[in-house]
Order: C-alpha cells, then sequence, then structure tokens
C-alpha cells in the first residue's frame, strides 16, 4: 500500500479507493471557508476552494484548485526524494518567516513598509490568494496601503483571476487618503469617469496603468517587488516604459527578467548539502583508488612515510651507544649472523624472527635501531605504530602488508618498528575493528602460513605489559632485550663521550657526576651536560665549570629558581624552620640518604625543599631505611609545631604526609612489614585490592600505627636537638642554599659555611612594595594617588 500527502495542513491518506472517491467529493463540496482573525470577532465568509494555513495568530486562505484533482498525480509529485530534509527545513524557515513579518504588520497597521514586507514574502512565496484576501478585506480598510502594495495586489489578482473582489473606487479612494501625492483629485476623477463601463479585469489593468505611468504614479521602492510583472500580460503596460503601451498587445512585448528570492539559511543549507556529498564522494574514490594502487601512481597519498629505507651511509654505530653493553651485545650477535650466517646454521641454529627492546624512556632503544642500522650492512625499513593507523579502516592492515612485501623483495632485511605498543596493544571485546585487522595482520606476517625467511623485525616500546601475548611468543618476538637505565659506570661513560664534543674545567670530576646523577637515563644526562654548556656560554665562560654543573643538575633535579619571587619575613621563616626539621631529621637518622641540598630558595612550585641522593645505585631498601625516609617526611610538620605551635602550623606538609602514607601502605600490603597483616600483598593503587572489609580496616589501622610511630620519633629528635635545629633555621635564612656537607658541618659540629650571606632581611626577598599600604589601607600607585605632601 502507498500513501501520499494530499496537501500542507491535511492528513496523510492511505491509498484505499473508497477513501480517495470520499476525500475527493470531501474537496468538491468543501467552499466556505471562514476568514477568522484570533485577536478579534470580526469574521467574513469568502467563498472559494482553498486549504488553510495558519501564521501567527492569522488563519491565511491559501487557493488550491482541486476542479481537476488526480491523486495518484499528487503523490507522485510528493514522494519523498534524498534532499527532502532541504525541503523540510525550507518550508519551517519560510514559516518562521511569515509569522514573524505578520505579527509586525499587525502591531503597526499604520506602516506601509510593514505591510508590504508581509504582503511581499506572502506573494513570492506562492500565496497570492492570502495577498488578494487581506486587501480586499474590510477588516484591514484602516491598514496602510501605498503604490507598491496596490501593484503587489494587482499583479495577486492576475495570477489568481479572482476580479469579483476587486473594487476600483475603493483601492483609489484608499491610495489617495493614505498618500495625497501619489494621485491627484483631478487624475483620479477623469480615470473613473474614462473606465467606469470596463469590466473588473480591464479597470484593473487600467489602474495598474496608472500606477506605473507618468501620470502621477510614485516608482519610489517598487523596484523591491523583484520582478513580480514578468509574465503578465495586460498589467505590464507602462513599466519601465512609463505611457509608451508596452505589454498591451503581443506586438509590442515588455521583456522583463525574472527573479527567484533565496534566503541566506536555504542557500546555506543547500551548499553544506552539496559540499557533504561530495565530500563523500572525494573519500569513496580516492579509498577504492589507493586500494587498487592507482591513487599512488596518478601522485596522490605521496606524502605517507609508513614504509622507510634507512640510507647506507648512517653516521651512527655501536660504539655511540654506552651505559647499554648488554643490549649492545645482543644485538652485535644479529650483525653478525647477517655477515656470516654459516657460522650460526652449521649447529642447526636460525636467524631469531624478531627482537623487542624494552625499558623506561631515553635509555637509548631507538639509538640502538639507528646503530644496527650502520652496521648492518642489509637494507633497513622503519616505521612507527601509529604511522599504520589512519582515518579509513582496514588502512592499517594494508600498510601492514605493503611494509612487509617491500622487505620482501630486499630480504635479507631488518624492520624496526618504533613505538610498537601503539599497533600491538592486547586485544579486548569492545576493541575496534580496524585495531584488531592491523594487529592480525601483523602476527599473519611476522609468522603466518608463509615463511619471512631473512627478515628480521626489531619492535621497541616503554610499556610491554599493554602488548598482546600473541605477539610477544617465540616465533615472532625470540628475544627480549631490556635496556634499563645506566649503573654508574655507564653513567661515566656516556658522560665521558658527551664530554668529548664539548670543553671542560680541571675542577670537573666525571666520577663525582656520575655517583651524583643516580636515576638519570642516557637523554637525561645529555639534558644535564647540554643545561651546563648554555649556562657556562650565558655567564661568558670560556670552559664548562663544576659549579655550573651543579647549576645544571639543581635545574633538572629541583627546578629553575624564582629569584623574583615576592616572600615575606613571615613565610621565609616558616619555611625555613620546616625545611631544617627535614634537614636536620635526615642528618641524625641511621638509614636516611644523604643530604644533596637544603635550600628556602622558591623552585617550581615549591617554597623550598631539601633533596636527598643515594651514594649509589640502590636495588632495594631495608625496613631501616623505609622507617627513616617517614621520619625525615614527618620532620617538617613536626618542626611547625615544635616552633609556632599547633595553631599556627600550615598546609605545606601535605605532599610530606602523602609521601609518608604511601611508605607506610607499601610496608603494610606489599613487603609484609605488618605482623598483623601477615606475608600477604594486596593489589591496587590503595594496597586493598581483593581485600574484605575487616581486613581493610586492619590495614588502615596499620598504616596509621606506623605514620603515629614515624611523627613520635620525629618529634623526639627534634625536641632533643632543638638548639642545633634553630640554628640551621637561621643559617638558611641568611644563606638560602646549603650543600648537604655544609649541613652536616652545622649540626654536629655548628660551624658556619666559610663565605659571605646572601640575604640579611630575616630571608625575605623580591619586590615587597607592593604589598606595603598607604594610611587609608589601600594600594598606593604612583601617579594615580595624590600625594598630600606634594605641592602643584
Amino acid at each position: 500500500m502507498s500513501q501520499y500527502r494530499m496537501h500542507s495542513g491535511n492528513r496523510i491518506y492511505r491509498d484505499y479507493p473508497k477513501l480517495r472517491e470520499l476525500h475527493q467529493k470531501r474537496l468538491v463540496s468543501s467552499v466556505n471557508v471562514s476568514f477568522t482573525r484570533r485577536s478579534s470577532h470580526l469574521k467574513t465568509a469568502i467563498s472559494d476552494n482553498y486549504s488553510r494555513r495558519l501564521f501567527g495568530n492569522n488563519i491565511i486562505n491559501i487557493k488550491n484548485n482541486y476542479s481537476n484533482h488526480d491523486p495518484f498525480q499528487h503523490q507522485m509529485q510528493h514522494r519523498r526524494s534524498f534532499f527532502n530534509m532541504t525541503n523540510v527545513l525550507n518550508d519551517k524557515v519560510e514559516t518562521l518567516q511569515l509569522k514573524s513579518l505578520e505579527a509586525t504588520a499587525n502591531s503597526r497597521p499604520s506602516d506601509a513598509n510593514a505591510q508590504f514586507e508581509f504582503l511581499n514574502l506572502l506573494f513570492h512565496n506562492n500565496h497570492p490568494q492570502a495577498v488578494v484576501d487581506r486587501v480586499s478585506n474590510k477588516m484591514f480598510r484602516n491598514f496602510a496601503l501605498d503604490s507598491r502594495i496596490a501593484i503587489l495586489y494587482l499583479q495577486a489578482l492576475l495570477q489568481t483571476g479572482k476580479y469579483n473582489q476587486f473594487n476600483m473606487n475603493d483601492l483609489l479612494s484608499r491610495l489617495q487618503e493614505r498618500d495625497p501625492t501619489v494621485l491627484n483629485d483631478a487624475v483620479i476623477q477623469d480615470f473613473v469617469n474614462e473606465n467606469r463601463q470596463l469590466t473588473k479585469q480591464e479597470q484593473a489593468s487600467g489602474v495598474m496603468n496608472l500606477l506605473t505611468s507618468g501620470g502621477g504614479a510614485s516608482l519610489a521602492g517598487y523596484s523591491r517587488i523583484g520582478g513580480m510583472l514578468g509574465g503578465t500580460g495586460g498589467f505590464a503596460g507602462g513599466l519601465g516604459a512609463a505611457g509608451s503601451g508596452r505589454g498591451l498587445d503581443p506586438k509590442n512585448p515588455l521583456y522583463v527578467q525574472l527573479h527567484n528570492p533565496t534566503s541566506a539559511r536555504s542557500a546555506i543549507i543547500s551548499l553544506t548539502g552539496r559540499v557533504l556529498i561530495a565530500f563523500v564522494v572525494v573519500s569513496a574514490i580516492s579509498a577504492l583508488l589507493d586500494e587498487k594502487g592507482v591513487g599512488r601512481g596518478l601522485g596522490m597519498n605521496s606524502g605517507t612515510k609508513h614504509i622507510q629505507q634507512a640510507q647506507d651511509t648512517s653516521d651512527v654505530s655501536f660504539d655511540d651507544v654506552k651505559g647499554v653493553d648488554e643490549a649492545t651485545a645482543e644485538l652485535k650477535e644479529i650483525v653478525m649472523y647477517l655477515e656470516n650466517p654459516t657460522k650460526f646454521t652449521r649447529l642447526g641454529g636460525k636467524l631469531p624472527r624478531g627482537l623487542l627492546l624494552t625499558g623506561p624512556p631515553g635509555t637509548g632503544k631507538t639509538l640502538l635501531a639507528k646503530a644496527i642500522a650502520g652496521e648492518a650492512g642489509v637494507p633497513f625499513f622503519f616505521s612507527s605504530g601509529s604511522q599504520f593507523e589512519e582515518v579509513y579502516v582496514g588502512l592499517g592492515a594494508k600498510r601492514v602488508r605493503e611494509l612487509f612485501e617491500a622487505a620482501k623483495k630486499k630480504s635479507p632485511c631488518i624492520i624496526f618498528i618504533d613505538e610498537i605498543d601503539a599497533v600491538g596493544g592486547s586485544r579486548k571485546l569492545k576493541d575496534q575493528s580496524a585495531l584488531k585487522m592491523t594487529l592480525n595482520e601483523l602476527l599473519v606476517q611476522m609468522d603466518g602460513f608463509e615463511d619471512n625467511n631473512g627478515i628480521i623485525v626489531i619492535g621497541a616500546t616503554n610499556f610491554v605489559e599493554s602488548l598482546d601475548q600473541a605477539l610477544l611468543r617465540p616465533g615472532r618476538f625470540d628475544k627480549h632485550i631490556t635496556v634499563s637505565l645506566p649503573d654508574v659506570g655507564g653513567r661515566k661513560e656516556i658522560l665521558e663521550m658527551y664530554a668529548k664534543k664539548t670543553k671542560l674545567s680541571p675542577d670537573v670530576d666525571l666520577n663525582i657526576l656520575a655517583r651524583g646523577t643516580t636515576g638519570f637515563s642516557g637523554a637525561d644526562l645529555y639534558n644535564l651536560m647540554n643545561q651546563a654548556a648554555l649556562k657556562a656560554s650565558v655567564d661568558g665562560l670560556s670552559s664548562i665549570t663544576m659549579s655550573v654543573f651543579e647549576y645544571a643538575k639543581d635545574k633538572i633535579l629541583m627546578g629553575a629558581e624564582r629569584k623574583t619571587a615576592v616572600i615575606t619575613q613571615e613565610t621565609a621563616k616558616c619555611t625555613a624552620y620546616h625545611e631544617a626539621g627535614h634537614a636536620l631529621v635526615a642528618v641524625m637518622t641511621d638509614g636516611a640518604m644523604p643530604i644533596h641540598k637544603a635550600t628556602i630558595m622558591p623552585r617550581g612550585q615549591s617554597l623550598g625543599m631539601v633533596t636527598m641522593l643515594p651514594e649509589g645505585d640502590q636495588t632495594s631498601q631495608s625496613l631501616k631505611e623505609m622507617k627513616a625516609n617517614m621520619d625525615v617526611a614527618m620532620g617538617g610538620r613536626v618542626a611547625e609545631e615544635l616552633v609556632f605551635g599547633k595553631e599556627e602550623t600550615t598546609s605545606g606538609a601535605s605532599s610530606d604526609i602523602a609521601n609518608a602514607t604511601n611508605v607506610a601502605r607499601n610496608m603494610v600490603t606489599k613487603f609484609g612489614f605488618s605482623e598483623e597483616i601477615g606475608l600477604v600483598r594486596y593489589g591496587g593503587s590503595t594496597g586493598q585490592e581483593h581485600a574484605s572489609d575487616e581486613t581493610r580496616n586492619k590495614i588502615d589501622t596499620e598504616v596509621k600505627k606506623l605514620t603515629d610511630a614515624s611523627f613520635k620519633r620525629a618529634k623526639d629528635l627534634l625536641t632533643k636537638y632543638s638548639k642545633q635545629h634553630h640554628l640551621l633555621a637561621k643559617t638558611l635564612l641568611e644563606y638560602e642554599t646549603l650543600t648537604g656537607d655544609e649541613v652536616r658541618e652545622l649540626v654536629k659540629k655548628g660551624v658556619k659555611p666559610k663565605r659571605s650571606a646572601i640575604n640579611t632581611d630575616g630571608g625575605a626577598r623580591g619586590n615587597r612594595d607592593v604589598l606595603s599600604t598607604g594610611s587609608s589601607g589601600k594600594s598606593r600607585i604612583p601617579g594615580l594617588v595624590k600625594d598630600d605632601n606634594s605641592t602643584r
């Protein structure tokens, strides 16, 4: 069954023969429709066949001729198309515009411009009957009427053929009442006498000629009608050729140009639809050409770099890789195998399919791959995991195939995929199908039905835990090589390699730098050397001194100094006693790490800090060392309470309390240092995963016991060494920064640093004038506040 929409405002009828017949009879018999204005109780009966459409508060009757109505033809006209949404939006915009203009016209009946704007839009939106009804009806007799509206009304009469509603005398009299300058009395009287015996159609044509000819008509603003006279027969005379008689007969036609007004919104909607269609078509064609390989032949996607081959003249070798000797030895075996395969195959050994380089960032995984490219002597292809995936689904799998196809043509060769976790992550049910397709294709290419003999795949990642287990199995990645942080010997080798490229002062001891940079990666050491070189260049030094290296290391560890920060004496005093508490507990507690520096100079987000570094490479911590670390963390809070009182304690110890709590929770839930909990490990970020409610309460109780005990130990220690605590705080206020040796000398021997003091203002620093206030308590701004002592 089909359905069709008869016209706007009517219901949707099913295509039943009986219903069509009944509906046809109803349309033919529906000839009396009332024209009603809701704001008043005036009603006028108009006899015609037209439907009703509501604009704002009015019901405007629109003519529809159903004398030859054919339901099937009407159904074909209203069949929905692909662009029907644009038509619906245009109808909505039209309705809103008509509602707005009608409300304006009704609220301003004496405004001819408002009346013309509303009637003009009605006419151009194919509602001429509404124009005729509004002008002819006596209800609107007092509304403004000028020559523009009259011409619009006559044009609507021509289109509808409703000349029986035309009243020549009434129209002319209304024109003269509203605008006496349009037509004078003599012209009107002569015209009425000459045309009194004519038919109403001829009278309407004569009025049109009168208004558009030189006989007193005002043509101002008539051009806004926008070509509405185009195609008329009898109404065109005189327009554009006043008094010439053009358009009165076929031998003397009036040439006009039709204009179809289009709103800005409808134009934007139409343009947007065309742009979207063009984008979909172009994207589909591009994907099809790229899939067939035609796009690359035509120069499309020429910028893609998912398949890159390293140059044979690489300037990186294994000699440039320091601090990771074990990883370098593993990779050298691959190079030796490629250079002399018979040495390994004589005993039945085979070339490894893949090697996976894992480890923290900055340890040299990519640098090792560059070294292989420089020494392998075979083609070296490289890519990254993020380069496989783009906007098109299936493009990642296709690029994996292209990469291995290019490698097969130059076998034996090496394929290096950096950050392989971007494409080789563990598969989950909720993952996108495109990611699964890429990973599946990589698994098949590495070890599938077809052999890839002679192709070695090297992957690098910082997050090996995220990789799929099928990718990690032997046959794909046979060797897992951990590139760890360099030890003290490795750090010295890296520093020596970078030192050859710069100039060092004789006082620089690389052994001391290597011991003092525990936890630094190769990238961190390069940054240290580079920061020192930049600082020496800014200071105008001829070489890099040890003090410059210390400055660069402090900047990396603690952040840049904020020398312009505004610090009051009260803030500086509180910070000094807080940091002195940390430093004193660290010096006097057995098991605490040695102090590197203590400072009250603002750095980064902190007002002060105490930095501690281990003497060597530390692989584990004992129970004594953990307790000592907790005591040092609690030292700052304890110092504030002892010196300033509990009510004056600040929030500066929040990070210290968090560190102590984390250490205590790890001791209880991970390291088995609680007799109440026992040797049980509980995972999760809070150490309470898979624990019962009772166990969680016990864990919290044990953590609180450890932190309370640590607080008590720190309090007893600072109370016992109160004199040293005050001395250390006052020295920090004077010198701002103390080295570890200076702190130890001061606490244990009472010896101050043998250098001049930096701050003589009780630790205050910065431009504190902004904190000062005048007699009125308000800030005084030079040039804006009047000085009472000044003279004019």
